[in-house]
């Protein structure tokens, strides 16, 4: 393996970007809370649901079909673009009902239109917090490791766990594991940059996500607007999928901007044309603005 070091100014913008995934999230939440006056159980919500319904549910089963050796996993793995667009459709499918279940039961009683957002807050806030806030301390112990001379240690062995094995997510996974440590010799600000940038996107599509299942569980006649939110969730993840395995080969640039379209396309879609056209905006009118039945009577 490559002899490479990770210098201190690496080190700081891994700690930096810790720090960030964890505060930024919460900021965000605690101002919105502030400035709307919403629930921050409604957020807290939108948190346990991803834990439960992506982190639990959706990565057992997915490591059941697509990890273990068994017929519909190994035809599944024996195609590429197949392979893509399952890692695709997991979460679109378990992530948009994990919405819907909410919606439909915890916070079936909160129908102001800012509830839609709070929960986008916590589902894509914990995710921040959690898988980025996650990756950037992974880095820090990597670096480490890399410094210290035992990543390539480690390496070793996972290679003689896996010998004989051929499974094309953990040849994936083995590949992204031993072109690491030359990745974080090299990343940057531009590259810190552009992981901040990818997650603020990120948070925008779970955000317009939780507008569009939000409305489908509100309005009957809107009901469609939650299998479009699994299909453009799976159609989001499927291009990820198909950069990160290689199937399709392009500038990381062009990638997160095509990215950012659909991401984008869908908080926008979901806030102008929903969100803003609701006039149930959760603001309670002063008691002396509240007519009593005798006036209603007479009127």
């Amino acid at each position: 393996m490559e002899n490479v070091v990770i210098s201190n100014s690496q080190f700081a913008l891994f700690g930096l970007g810790a720090f960030l995934a964890i505060v930024v999230p919460l900021a965000v939440a605690i101002v919105w809370k502030v400035v709307k006056k919403e629930r921050f159980t409604t957020i807290l919500i939108g948190a346990a649901i991803f834990l439960v319904f992506a982190i639990v549910i959706e990565k057992l089963l997915q490591n059941a079909l697509l990890m273990t050796d068994n017929p519909a996993g190994k035809f599944i793995n024996s195609y590429p673009v197949l392979l893509a667009f399952v890692a695709g459709l997991f979460p679109g499918l378990f992530e948009e009902t994990g919405r819907f279940f909410a919606f439909k039961t915890l916070l079936k009683k909160r129908t102001n239109r800012e509830t839609s957002i709070s929960y986008g807050i916590g589902h894509g806030g914990f995710e921040v917090m959690f898988v980025i806030g996650m990756v950037f301390v992974e880095y820090i112990v990597y670096a480490v490791m890399i410094n210290t001379g035992t990543y390539g240690e480690m390496i070793s062995q996972a290679r003689e766990q896996i010998q004989g094995q051929s499974n094309p997510l953990i040849e994936q996974q083995m590949g992204t594991l031993t072109a690491l440590p030359s990745q974080l010799a090299a990343f940057g600000f531009a590259e810190f940059a552009l992981t901040m940038l990818e997650r603020v996107i990120a948070v925008l599509f779970h955000i317009g996500a939780s507008i569009l299942v939000f409305y489908a569980c509100k309005d009957k006649k809107k009901v469609w607007l939650y299998p479009l939110a699994i299909v453009l969730h799976t159609l989001a993840d499927f291009v990820a999928a198909l950069y990160l395995f290689g199937v399709v080969k392009m500038n990381e640039w062009i990638f997160e901007g095509v990215f950012a379209v659909i991401s984008l396309a869908v908080f926008f879609g979901g806030y102008f044309l929903l969100y803003r056209k609701d006039k149930d905006r959760g603001i309670l009118k002063p008691v002396e603005d509240i007519p009593e039945p005798a006036q209603v009577a007479e009127g």
